[in-house]
């Protein structure tokens, strides 16, 4: 279940104010036009209307910058149009790199507030949404889905709170806060005649979690069943609680398609509710750590524990694969620490030795993986 936040209302647009906006964004395209690269990768890529594709934009681990991922975001195309699992940094940047449509963005789905995971959501707000008027002429709306705020954080002696009179906001607080911080940029465009309130274009969905038990300084994600999020012409989502640290709600999604499901872990130490969403799925789309790979390279053991209680283990995804029975398993929002053949290494002996004889691939930015239909 889901508890939506209007808009805020914005100044009245008329059609020469958007025809407007929509040369500035077109001339800002052109840019891209100085790099034939750029360019081609712009253009929009057909994706088969019967189908469901996912595209791995980034599938970087954290808030560090990286030279060879970009931050944590997965798009899911069905019959066409996107769905996008999470806003890490270069987002954007990356579902235009990838050629997908602008205009073809039907919905946003945030597994949690971490930094790394939402350092793009506004930005599609900002940025995309221009480009989108420069296709349509019209200022283009967004479904998003995302957590509620946590209403209390765990108890730490001496903790100086940022923003201690709201320490917990939510997906529709990050919202209006982010508008509110753009708002001069966003302003002098209205004043000029070609703006427009961004936070307009994004219809914010808070996910109620159901009454199961769970708390941000208790128990964050106790053993449940999957619950309903969205549902429309192409897909239908249910997500779960999962066990993050001190992050409350954590969630994971599954989306069902007509050509198969795809579960998206989100970040997530050991917990029976993976294996209970993604039961008999056709992709599971799992986060990976190497807690080991740490410890050798003489991390202090604080650090490798505190990997050990938020994150999975790379060698224990094979147990998880197996246990819920799914088709294939694709490594996601893994650190750049170590290569990916490495990365490779690692996942297939966690897959001996967890018993899981599905297909395992290490996910790599702008790979693109299609479900094999219904098994």
């Amino acid at each position: 279940m889901t508890r939506e936040t209007k808009p805020p209302a914005s100044g009245p647009l008329t059609r020469r104010t958007i025809l407007r906006s929509s040369a500035l964004a077109a001339g800002m395209a052109t840019v891209g036009a100085l790099s034939p690269a750029v360019a081609e990768a712009a253009e929009p890529r057909t994706t088969p209307t019967d189908g469901t594709e996912l595209v791995l934009l980034g599938t970087g681990a954290g808030p560090t910058p990286s030279r060879g991922r970009f931050g944590i975001s997965s798009a899911l195309v069905v019959r066409g149009d996107v769905y996008l699992i999470d806003c890490g940094l270069g987002a954007v940047s990356q579902y235009v790199r990838s050629g997908l449509d602008p205009a073809r963005l039907k919905g946003i789905f945030i597994t949690h507030l971490h930094a790394d995971h939402i350092a793009d959501y506004f930005t599609f707000a900002t940025f995309m949404a221009p480009l989108i008027m420069s296709k349509t002429g019209r200022v283009p709306t967004v479904d998003v889905y995302g957590p509620p705020s946590a209403g209390a954080l765990p108890a730490r002696p001496g903790a100086k709170w940022v923003a201690p009179h709201h320490p917990t906001p939510g997906l529709a607080d990050l919202t209006r806060l982010s508008n509110e911080a753009f708002a001069y940029s966003s302003n002098t465009f209205i004043a000029e005649g070609i703006g427009f309130d961004p936070a307009t274009t994004l219809r914010v969905h808070e996910i109620e979690v159901p009454d199961v038990g769970a708390s941000p300084i208790g128990d964050t994600a106790p053993a449940m069943k999957p619950f309903p999020v969205m549902r429309d012409g192409n897909i239908e989502v249910t997500a779960i609680l999962v066990s993050h640290g001190a992050v409350f709600p954590s969630l994971a999604y599954r989306f069902e398609t007509e050509h198969g499901s795809v579960v998206f872990s989100g970040d997530t130490t050991l917990t029976p509710n993976i294996p209970t969403l993604a039961a008999d799925a056709d992709l599971l789309v799992h986060e990976a750590n190497d807690p080991q790979w740490w410890h050798d390279h003489g991390a202090s053991e604080e650090f490798v524990e505190h990997m050990r209680e938020t994150h999975t283990d790379v060698l224990d995804l094979g147990t998880v694969a197996r246990q819920s029975g799914v088709g294939s398993l694709v490594l996601s929002h893994i650190g750049d620490f170590q290569s990916t053949a490495d990365w490779r290494r690692r996942a297939h002996l966690g897959a001996r030795k967890g018993g899981y004889r599905g297909k395992v691939t290490v996910g790599e930015d702008l790979m693109r993986l299609t479900t094999p239909g219904r098994r």
